[in-house]
């Protein structure tokens, strides 16, 4: 396990019961058990907080922590572009992603694209974004 993965997961800004929510998911990885629950704070079409809770492997933990921080303050627009970003590279393994982001998206660790794919899963269930694997 890279040390990378780690340190993502350590961060846990948004691990957390939010109160004040408009939209909200929960998810469950049928093949390892993982599961996510997450509510999000939507105003205006901008994403203002969110809160995740999980029982899961490191590497959910360490996808819900970069997807949640890329969300916030981010539109629906932008939002469903980076997902969609995603989607075509779990269809294509030939996509290159770069970023922040998508650290963790990559053929290094696509063995675990189920865990590492359930909050994102969770945030277009949440969100009503359509084209999930």
């Amino acid at each position: 396990m890279e040390l990378d993965i780690l340190q993502i997961a350590s961060d846990t800004k948004n691990m957390k019961k939010l109160r004040k929510f408009t939209h909200s998911a929960l998810k469950k990885n049928s093949m390892c058990g993982d599961v996510i629950r997450l509510k999000i704070n939507l105003k205006k079409n901008v994403v203002k907080d969110i809160g995740y809770e999980t029982s899961s492997c490191i590497y959910c933990q360490a996808s819900a922590s970069l997807i949640s921080k890329f969300i916030i303050n981010n539109n629906l627009k932008t939002i469903t572009k980076k997902i969609k970003l995603i989607n075509d590279f779990y269809e294509d393994q030939e996509i290159s992603v770069k970023g922040k982001l998508f650290k963790i998206f990559n053929k290094k660790n696509f063995k675990r694209k189920n865990c590492i794919y359930l909050p994102v899963k969770a945030i277009s269930q949440a969100l009503g974004i359509k084209f999930i694997l």
